[in-house]
């Protein structure tokens, strides 16, 4: 029978936490809720939609927590609405007792609430992964690498492989993630200083995106491992399990070209503005596009909405090198991909009005690069 108090801010965080990996709609009812296992060394916290799947673990040791454990045991309750109760408690500390037939009594201050849960046994058992040898990983860097990549996977259910993100290990150091809905590309190269087993897997996006949410930049490293069908991503209190997709992604290697014919250097927050406006009227239109023309050394964008009005903007830039062009393209996709560059200025490099495009951070080696295909118009 539980018995055991805690500071309500740690509880409530560890918590909040956990209810990322619920979901309030599920087909399994059990998953709606948050699993609690009281040992005799701290708690365990599980929360899990089965696609991912969070244990937080709070240690007695963890002086913030002051968890003071009476009696183990374990017990499931309903996440949100456990959650907003804690939340509301008015003390500082919070005291959680289980009696009969699995209800919980909360006393917080003056204040005494009492909870039904269900037995713990009812909760399915999370896959086990085999946790040797992992590939340990700074968080802050694996983090960038996810936001300057998943924004571009698809969001189309009817290729699930796009909608994941590709992340191999090669050679032992050389780490590449990359991301595409067939329209863009976004690929990021790291080397790694740590050597580790190779790997080739795809993520979901959402579980990726879920990651960054839940770890830290206070979390220094994250220790990775990988099974047949999982990903778990682990720090010392933080258990993250992924499930993978199945599938060989696409050979996007071959996608990036490598001689251009035109060049464009422009500053990043400029030109995102710009096509900011642009995007404004070409909502408007009937493909949703911005014209791009570079002639004489001069590079400037339009729109033209019958309904709405029209753009003609010419653009401020460092470079224009190489054949005049004039090519179409969706400009949420530019925007995009220029929210995801942490670069002062940016380099874009064209082969024809229907070949795609490369984004690159200029004046850096080339470890992170995009690719938007242009639209055909009339």
């Amino acid at each position: 029978m539980i018995q055991f108090s805690i500071n309500k801010n740690v509880f409530l965080q560890a918590l909040n936490t956990t209810k990322r990996a619920i979901s309030g709609k599920n087909a399994i009812p059990v998953l709606s809720t948050v699993k609690i296992e009281v040992s005799q060394e701290g708690i365990t916290l599980t929360g899990s939609n089965g696609q991912i799947s969070i244990e937080y673990y709070i240690s007695t040791k963890d002086t913030n927590a002051g968890l003071l454990i009476t009696s183990p045991g374990s017990i499931l309750l309903e996440a949100s609405f456990f959650i907003n109760v804690i939340s509301s408690l008015p003390d500082i500390v919070v005291e959680i007792k289980e009696i009969d037939h699995q209800q919980i009594v909360m006393t917080s201050g003056k204040s005494e609430i009492t909870l039904k849960g269900k037995e713990a046994e009812q909760y399915p058992r999370l896959q086990e992964v085999a946790t040797s040898n992992p590939l340990i990983l700074e968080t802050k860097i694996l983090k960038e690498m996810i936001n300057e990549t998943a924004f571009a996977a698809s969001t189309q259910e009817s290729r699930p492989l796009l909608t994941g993100v590709h992340l191999v290990l090669d050679h032992h150091t050389e780490l590449t993630t990359v991301a595409t809905d067939s329209h863009r590309l976004s690929q990021r190269k790291l080397t790694l200083e740590k050597s580790g087993d190779n790997f080739d897997v795809v993520i979901p996006s959402k579980s990726l995106r879920e990651f960054t949410s839940v770890f830290s930049d206070d979390i220094e490293t994250v220790e990775v491992f990988f099974s047949s069908n999982q990903l778990l991503f682990r720090s010392d209190y933080i258990s993250f399990y992924t499930r993978l997709l199945e599938g060989n992604y696409p050979d996007t290697n071959r996608l990036i070209p490598k001689e251009f014919n035109t060049t464009v250097v422009c500053d990043v927050t400029y030109l995102r503005q710009a096509m900011e406006r642009a995007r404004l009227l070409s909502n408007a239109t009937q493909n949703g596009t911005v014209k791009l023309e570079i002639t004489d050394q001069v590079v400037s964008a339009h729109v033209h909405s019958p309904e709405v009005g029209q753009v003609n903007e010419e653009l401020d830039t460092y470079l224009v090198e190489g054949e005049d062009l004039t090519i179409s393209f969706n400009p949420t996709y530019l925007i995009e991909a220029l929210k995801a560059i942490d670069s002062e200025q940016i380099k874009i490099s064209f082969i024809s009005p229907v070949r795609p495009f490369t984004l690159v951070p200029n004046g850096t080696a080339e470890d992170f690069i995009q690719l938007i295909t242009p639209v055909r118009t009339n």
